[in-house]
């Protein structure tokens, strides 16, 4: 049987370390600020918005909440992240996805400066992670890297597989598995053969938004299997692996809720502190 990665456990013991480094920084004079931009009435989106403003406040990250009506104009949101990336005391901005139709996300997202961008979803964050420099990296990938270095299993050498290749979770995390020296093979749904592809992997990422898609028989022993997936059916919450056949497979396995979804919410918080003390290091 597969031990289970707890996010939970670990995205908690990450808070207590942030929560160190935001009080030592404001010992230094500098409070840590994020702003939060929501644009509509998705539920779930409000939900997530809670979400962070209530890990801000437990972290003693100052919050500030913007909530534009779904009819509200794309300018009236693009003045207003002109307003936050001039503001000295912001040091993040996150605009909660999705956005209502009539409003274009790549554009919205690209008037953010890539150094206030915590979600990481800036071109020019995204481009200087393919190329090997210093970024700001999306948070759902980067806590996948946390999770996995928390088994004690060296990333270095062994064979990964992810499959899916969004922008924000597939394309990030296979250029993350590779900066840490792992051989990486993209899967798809044009993918020919993929429990072939599957069955050799040390490490498996599945993000693909298909409920309990990858089964035991896909998976290879001893695995480290990460699920990405947030699938609701019937009512019930699962993951894109079958946890109860690929939990007697793989080595280790993240479960639905409880994996990735509380680190995607705490790499966002590393990445707000770290802005907030780089701005801090530049005025030394």
């Amino acid at each position: 049987m597969a031990k289970i990665i707890d996010g939970k456990l670990i995205s908690q013991q990450i808070k207590d370390e942030l929560k160190a480094r935001v009080e030592e920084l404001v010992k230094k004079g500098k409070s840590v600020t994020l702003a939060v931009i929501m644009a509509g009435d998705n539920p779930a989106s409000a939900i997530y918005v809670k979400n962070k403003i209530a890990t801000c406040e437990y972290l003693g990250i100052k919050s500030l909440s913007y909530h534009f009506g779904k009819n509200e104009t794309e300018e009236q949101l693009a003045k207003l992240i002109k307003t936050l990336n001039d503001a000295d005391n912001i040091d993040g901005i996150l605009v909660q996805l999705p956005l209502p139709k009539h409003i274009d996300e790549a554009r919205v997202l690209s008037l953010i400066k890539p150094e206030k961008d915590v979600d990481g979803f800036h071109s020019v964050n995204a481009g200087n992670l393919f190329l090997g420099r210093p970024c700001v990296p999306a948070c759902t990938p980067a806590g996948i890297i946390r999770l996995i270095k928390s088994t004690g299993i060296s990333i270095s050498g062994k064979h990964a597989v992810v499959i899916g290749r969004s922008n924000i979770v597939g394309k990030p995390v296979s250029i993350l598995l590779q900066n840490e020296n792992a051989t990486v093979t993209m899967c798809h749904s044009r993918t020919a053969n993929l429990a072939e592809h599957t069955k050799n992997a040390d490490i498996l990422v599945v993000a693909i938004g298909k409920d309990r898609f990858v089964n035991g028989s896909m998976v290879k022993k001893g695995a480290v299997v990460i699920d990405v997936g947030m699938n609701r059916t019937d009512g019930k919450l699962y993951g894109d692996v079958d946890f109860e056949s690929c939990e007697k497979v793989a080595g280790y396995i993240t479960p639905v809720p409880g994996g990735v979804g509380p680190m995607t919410i705490v790499m966002l918080m590393e990445n707000t502190v770290n802005a907030a003390a780089n701005k801090l290091a530049m005025c030394d």
